[in-house]
């Protein structure tokens, strides 16, 4: 005994814990805790829940738990040494048996290696049987009778008279096929918006053209970036009104736009979102070629 066991036990009746009172706090069954303070491990599942059993126990009760299981180690150590002396006497009985028999020992190692011999000898004597064997029948085979060609007669396999035989196997070889071009499709990037400014820019297209449709009266005006007036004249455009420019000789247009709710733009056929909700807008498209 350590003192282990003792020290859990003052512990819990210091902090007024029965066994089911700690059993409900650590989970762990009454009878292991039980056992713990009588330091009785016979019961336990492993060494391994034996110190996590210690290691809850110590914390529950608010002892120092290195310190504890330090005090197992001990107690571990001793039973395992009465457990080694228990076990010298049977040993020493063994040992007496065995050299009883030491001669037999002595005896068979030389039988495995006069077996051994014996076994190579019948190996050996078996080879040279069949070897001897294949000698006298290899004797026996007739000489090969002389074959004789006419000179006249082509030989067989030969190639057909009238045809030409180049040597090569013809071969029909398919094109490899043409790798297909990778279609870049545009890109209509919105930017951002300050004031009635919202500036979009225009990536990977071949050209430029605007379509402005108008379901309503709105003023439409698009100038280029020299301040140009590519339409015929600013104006308002009344329902059902149309213009097609052709812009991609310049680096970004400006479109006043006077009412966004009766106004379409369409870039290259595809149709802009806008990004404010504002009524009047400038939309800035930046052409990046």
């Amino acid at each position: 005994m350590t003192g282990l066991g003792e020290r859990l036990k003052e512990a819990r009746t210091a902090k007024g814990y029965s066994l089911d009172d700690l059993q409900s706090i650590t989970k762990i069954q009454k009878r292991y805790l039980s056992g713990i303070e009588n330091e009785d491990y016979s019961m336990m599942p492993g060494a391994f829940y034996v110190r996590a059993f210690i290691k809850q126990y110590s914390e529950a009760v608010g002892l120092d738990s290195d310190e504890m299981l330090s005090l197992y180690k001990e107690s571990a150590i001793h039973e395992n040494f009465e457990e080694e002396a228990s076990q010298i006497t049977p040993q020493m009985k063994r040992t007496r048996g065995l050299k009883g028999n030491s001669r037999l020992n002595e005896l068979i190692p030389k039988f495995i290696v006069a077996l051994f011999i014996v076994v190579i000898i019948v190996v050996v004597w078996v080879l040279w049987q069949k070897t001897a064997s294949n000698n006298a029948g290899l004797t026996d085979v007739e000489p090969e009778q002389e074959i004789t060609m006419d000179s006249k007669q082509p030989p067989a396999g030969s190639v057909n008279e009238g045809t030409v035989d180049d040597g090569t196997d013809e071969e029909t070889t398919e094109p490899d096929p043409e790798p297909e071009e990778e279609v870049v499709e545009q890109s209509i990037t919105y930017v951002s918006t300050r004031g009635e400014d919202s500036t979009y820019t225009l990536t990977d297209a071949e050209g430029f053209t605007l379509q402005i449709d108008t379901s309503g009266d709105s003023w439409i005006g698009v100038q280029d970036e020299k301040r140009v007036e590519r339409t015929p004249l600013a104006r308002v455009m009344k329902a059902g009104e149309t213009i097609e420019l052709d812009v991609s000789d310049v680096e970004f247009v400006r479109i006043r736009v006077g009412r966004t709710q009766n106004t379409s733009i369409f870039v290259n056929g595809e149709k802009l979102e806008y990004a404010s909700d504002a009524i009047t807008q400038n939309i800035i498209i930046e052409y990046e070629k």
